[in-house]
């Protein structure tokens, strides 16, 4: 019989190889069940896993000290299949709810992980919070700006540890590049460039039609103001509808903006403009397929993000990343868990390499070893107090850098921020965009 004691001394042993692996070299997923002590682990239940929430649930499920309990989905069809995809890694089937209130009703769940589109990401993360259930939220945190600070005060009130999905911030070569920025290795650094590329299709022009059987539109909807189904919503799409979705500025400049931030060691700016649109197709898409954001911060310091949805050609030699401007040298950060140091005659003076190959236009699962390092830092602020790498004010902060620039996209105005806060000073643009329209009903309050 293997002892509590001792699971947790090879364990120790074993943390670096445990968390990018998922599992402990000895032990297989479903021998964790007849740990002594097991039930000591995080009960945690997935909401929302028809793609990314079924790597996370696979990704959760191959931590030592995680039990998955609970599976949530509106889609009958996706909730059957992450159901089996954890069973065969535990040999334990998780019990199934299609609605998260059910799922936060269950003593058995200690920590919720949501994945559902970006409308839901703060009502559910509240929904939680008020529950008593710590959150690991993907990003973006919120859909709009007060729903971000709203989450901050949140987590207060009820005293629990948000996680947000920003899984850079715990990959140890990015660590590495960001120490190597704030130890002044490339000096000063005055202005940040980060980007995104892809080549997405047309999603065409919708039809009403009858809703699919294995779905409940209701609640995919939920905190939504309500509209009839059509064929080019679900599942993916939802991405470039502004009632749902908040674009690639928030889908993946997230990411990168956050480490500019972190590296700049920035707050909230003084100006935000965006230019670009839809520009590839006619036809539903709402958000721009090519917009660049450009942030402007005290101090002179600034940096942009650039998407490109339907271009795949990539900046820099990446398709995703970020290039930090420095006085004595420049920093470039790809897709990957790793960095080159480039001195100003464009020479490369270092390059950290990492063993792990990462797909970053791979919407489910392009860094499943790396995240779970991430995964384990919530677990730790969870039973040990350990600060968390994206707390969910760090997560706010980076979110609305970019939700800032959505605003300037659909406002036509160049913002001025108040960098105290992060609010608008444009009171047309403040008004329109800081907050959303809920379904009634289904409004946020703490």
């Amino acid at each position: 019989m293997i002892t509590r004691r001792s699971f947790l001394k090879r364990a120790a042993a074993g943390t670096a190889i445990a968390s990018f692996g998922g599992i402990l070299p000895g032990f297989s997923a479903r021998s964790y069940a007849n740990i002594v002590g097991a039930n000591e682990r995080i009960n945690a239940a997935v909401v929302g896993v028809n793609s990314r929430g079924k790597a996370l649930a696979q990704n959760f499920s191959k931590q030592p000290n995680c039990r998955i309990t609970r599976i949530c989905d509106v889609d009958s069809r996706a909730l059957s299949k992450c159901i089996a995809a954890v069973d065969e890694i535990t040999g334990e089937k998780p019990a199934g709810d299609k609605d998260l209130r059910r799922t936060f009703e269950h003593k058995d769940v200690d920590a919720v992980v949501i994945a559902m589109p970006d409308h839901w990401h703060a009502p559910a993360a509240l929904l939680a919070m008020k529950a008593g259930k710590h959150v690991y939220l993907e990003k973006p945190c919120s859909h709009s700006p007060a729903e971000g600070e709203m989450l901050v005060e949140a987590a207060k009130k009820y005293g629990r540890v948000v996680q947000m999905g920003n899984q850079r911030r715990s990959w140890p070569n990015i660590v590495e590049a960001i120490n190597e920025i704030k130890s002044g290795t490339i000096g000063n650094v005055y202005f940040g460039k980060s980007w995104y590329t892809n080549n997405r299709a047309s999603i065409g022009i919708g039809k009403e039609t009858p809703v699919p059987e294995w779905l409940d539109w209701e609640l995919w909807q939920g905190p939504a103001p309500r509209t009839a189904f059509k064929d080019n919503f679900v599942h993916y799409n939802w991405h470039w509808f502004w009632r749902w979705g908040t674009g690639e500025a928030l889908n993946n400049g997230t990411h990168m903006v956050d480490l500019l931030r972190w590296g700049m060691d920035l707050d909230y700016p003084t100006a935000v403009e965006s230019t670009g649109g839809r520009y590839y197709y006619k036809d539903d898409w709402e958000a721009p397929d090519t917009q660049v954001i450009n942030l402007d911060f005290g101090g002179k310091k600034s940096m942009m993000w650039e998407g490109h949805c339907c271009n795949p050609f990539r900046i820099e030699g990446e398709v995703v990343g970020l290039l930090f401007y420095g006085e004595k040298a420049n920093l470039l950060i790809g897709g990957g868990n790793e960095y080159k140091i480039l001195d100003h005659k464009n020479q490369v003076i270092k390059h950290v390499t990492s063993k792990i190959q990462i797909d970053p236009r791979n919407k489910m699962n392009p860094a499943q070893q790396l995240d779970a390092l991430h995964i384990q830092n919530f677990f730790d602020g969870i039973t040990k107090g350990t600060p968390l790498h994206a707390d969910i004010l760090s997560g706010h902060k980076s979110t609305l850098l970019v939700q800032l620039g959505n605003v300037a996209q659909r406002s036509a105005e160049r913002l001025v921020i108040d960098p105290s806060n992060g609010h608008i000073q444009n009171k047309d643009a403040a008004a329109k965009y800081w907050a959303r329209t809920y379904e009634k009903g289904w409004e946020m309050k703490l």
